[in-house]
């Protein structure tokens, strides 16, 4: 149905063209290299035949397929990020193509002793026999999320191709900044104009997702008092203790690398200090609401009484909300996870239905009011060295856009 080799050249043409994002620069886009490939994917779209296709000041990319039916069924939308992760350099990708896997390990870089191991990586074992895609450990290969985005156009190419396929009107985003949480700020969903969407944005073959955490950010800013260490007895606070105690009482098994499922955490991902001042960086991720504002009362509280004990206001919390559980916004229309569920089934994949550990652009747009499930783009390891997909995952995820089409068309006829 999907020529491999030429999903993969798309593919590959998307990877190597840089598009990282930067979290300290609030301008949209984050970096003037994410134009590169939206100015690609606006000549590229309208060339497969899309109609609509316009890309604004803001580097998002909308276009349409127009319905070919003769009665009217809802339209609805699939979604893609442009840009990649800033934890790991995405410029100068050489993507490695490994035909025929053969279980073993993979040598990313020969020089660099880097390697690919199912010892490690134990999800490389069922794709034996596939054709994988994998960075040479230097990058990341960035099928997070070019891979939607290959899915996305090579869908909408085919659709064009084989009108014999009955569909209705369907609107297509690829947004900057998703990486820095920025993604559907700026997206118009009025203008965009679909009943529902998609975000091709999962990881591994038949992940189907409709639950993510609420997220908040939370800075903790602890002030002490610098003194001549000579004559500091009774004078002398020193942050960088008082914040050793402050993460000491934070629950230490709350961490992400003790906790899975639906286990929320505390995550200290950036620590910086000296005597005078000292400041700590912590998410907080949980999926259940009232657990997830425990959570955040938890480090106010450590906070008030560390001020009380202390009988100084030395310790702040400053607590952002960043998204929340889309669960909310999907329950009330369960048909558009029930659909994909369907089309899963039917090209034989086993859908895996589980929370998202994490955010989407979908939590975000879902709140928009654009309910936004998330559903694989084949990846695994995202956001690193080790990161690869397989080209069966991108073509069975292709189908899987292609069967949603025809699906809405058949149910609400």
């Amino acid at each position: 149905m999907i020529d491999k080799q030429h999903i993969i050249d798309r593919f590959i043409k998307y990877v190597t063209i840089d598009t990282e994002s930067d979290p300290n620069n609030p301008e949209f886009p984050s970096t003037e290299n994410q134009w590169n490939l939206a100015k690609v994917l606006e000549k590229e779209l309208n060339q497969i035949g899309m109609q609509e296709v316009e890309l604004d000041k803001n580097c998002y990319i909308m276009a349409t397929l127009p319905s070919n039916l003769n009665y009217k069924v809802p339209t609805i939308g699939f979604v893609a990020h442009i840009d990649t992760s800033p934890d790991f350099t995405g410029a100068n990708v050489k993507p490695q193509i490994i035909e025929n896997y053969n279980g073993k390990d993979i040598t990313l870089n020969k020089e660099k002793n880097i390697i690919l191991s199912p010892d490690y990586f134990e999800d490389l074992l069922q794709y034996k026999g596939q054709t994988i895609i994998t960075t040479d450990g230097t990058t990341l290969l960035g099928a997070d999320d070019k891979g939607g985005v290959t899915e996305i156009v090579t869908a909408m190419e085919y659709l064009i191709n084989h009108p014999e396929i009955k569909h209705g009107k369907i609107r297509i985003c690829f947004t900057p900044d998703e990486e820095v949480g920025k993604g559907a700020h700026l997206f118009d969903v009025e203008k965009f104009g679909a009943k529902w969407a998609y975000t091709m944005d999962g990881s591994q073959i038949g992940e189907l997702e409709y639950e993510n955490f609420n997220a908040a950010s939370a800075k903790v800013t602890i002030t002490g008092k610098i003194v001549h260490p000579g004559y500091a007895k009774g004078k002398m606070i020193n942050s960088i203790l008082i914040a050793n105690e402050y993460i000491a009482a934070v629950p230490e098994n709350e961490v992400p690398e003790k906790t899975a499922g639906y286990e929320g955490f505390f995550h200290l991902h950036d620590l910086n200090g000296n005597v005078e001042k000292t400041v700590l960086e912590y998410i907080v991720r949980d999926h259940d609401f009232s657990l997830f504002e425990k959570r955040k009362e938890l480090l106010q509280k450590i906070a008030s009484d560390f001020n009380k004990r202390l009988r100084q206001d030395l310790v702040k919390v400053e607590i952002k909300n960043q998204y929340f559980n889309m669960k909310e916004k999907i329950t009330p229309v369960m048909h558009i996870v029930d659909i994909v569920e369907e089309v899963m089934k039917d090209i034989d994949i086993t859908p895996l239905i589980k929370p998202i550990r994490g955010g989407t652009d979908g939590s975000q747009l879902s709140y928009k009011g654009l309910p936004c499930p998330n559903i694989f783009a084949g990846g695994h390891n995202f956001h690193g060295r080790f990161e690869y997909v397989p080209a069966e995952s991108m073509i069975k995820a292709t189908e899987v856009i292609i069967g949603i089409t025809q699906k809405v068309s058949e149910k609400f006829k």
